[in-house]
């Protein structure tokens, strides 16, 4: 019954985090529409659009005992939908990788490949640790705003519910302008060692290879930005959780080159996108919510 009271109070109004996922709904509807025929399964996800909006829709105007927990997490499923689409959409849209361009912006730079010259520091303990911090992206990202609903600090939770799903929404729209695999896969004639972990490391890396399917991922490095964003959160909890953010996001955007995943690029634009959203969506979450 507080939970239903909760939800009543904010007198079915969308929440800021509301209208940005119904906007990349349309957005991505129009994308269905205009490559209908060529998109695999394309009634199939325009019937997903339909069932997710009309859900969405009836938790917010029609509260019941659902509706707060819903209202509070169901972002976490959509945009993880959205995810996975990419992986539909962006082959039929863009028929052509960027990965050589990557790479040549990265060698241009560095005057090497960094994913190969890091091969001289290579070993198994590194490797399998780097590897750990990368495949715990997800729930590092949503261990903040978790936190902050323990904490019943509701109104910190909706904007930084509403920043991630901005963060992931925003590298998505990446992913259709500039489409890569990256280096794992370009460069891979060019490697010397195989990567080597000592216990987890291949069950770790099979399991996001089959979480992720064939996607277009790498421009710009959402694990970067995403991590960025958690940690400038972070600091509004407590200054020991901020550390302990700031070095894993040290230790995650190297293991995004490390481990052969992105260019140097990638993760370039990853921390840019996430200062423009830091600086940016203050401004934006206040007009969307004036606007509820």
């Amino acid at each position: 019954m507080a939970e239903l009271l909760k939800v009543s109070a904010a007198g079915r109004r969308f929440w800021p985090v509301d209208k940005v996922i119904l906007g990349y709904v349309v957005f991505s509807s129009i994308l269905l529409v205009g490559w209908w025929r060529a998109i695999p399964n394309a009634p199939a996800l325009a019937a997903a659009y339909l069932g997710g909006v009309a859900l969405l829709l009836v938790e917010i105007k029609a509260p019941n005992p659902t509706s707060w927990y819903f209202r509070c997490w169901y972002p976490l499923p959509y945009v993880g939908a959205c995810y996975k689409e990419m992986a539909l959409l962006v082959p039929v849209i863009r028929h052509q990788a960027c990965d050589a361009w990557l790479s040549g912006v990265d060698f241009r730079f560095w005057g090497v490949h960094p994913t190969i010259w890091l091969e001289r520091i290579y070993s198994p303990l590194l490797t399998e640790y780097l590897q750990l911090v990368y495949t715990l992206f997800v729930p590092a990202v949503l261990l903040v705003p978790f936190l902050l609903w323990r904490k019943r600090r509701y109104g910190e939770f909706q904007y930084f519910a509403f920043l991630i799903a901005l963060g992931f929404l925003a590298s998505y729209a990446g992913y259709l302008l500039v489409p890569a695999r990256g280096p794992r896969f370009l460069l891979k004639p060019l490697e010397h060692l195989p990567l080597q972990g000592l216990w987890l490391f291949h069950n770790m890396q099979h399991g996001l290879d089959k979480l992720e399917s064939t996607a277009y991922d790498c421009f710009p490095s959402g694990h970067t930005e995403l991590t960025i964003l958690a940690c400038w959160m972070s600091r509004v909890i407590s200054n020991r959780l901020f550390w302990v953010y700031f070095c894993y996001t040290l230790s995650i955007i190297f293991a995004t080159v490390y481990l052969r995943y992105h260019y140097t690029v990638d993760l370039l634009a990853g921390a840019a996108l996430a200062v423009t959203l830091v600086l940016a969506s203050p401004f934006f979450y206040r007009i969307l919510r004036e606007r509820a």
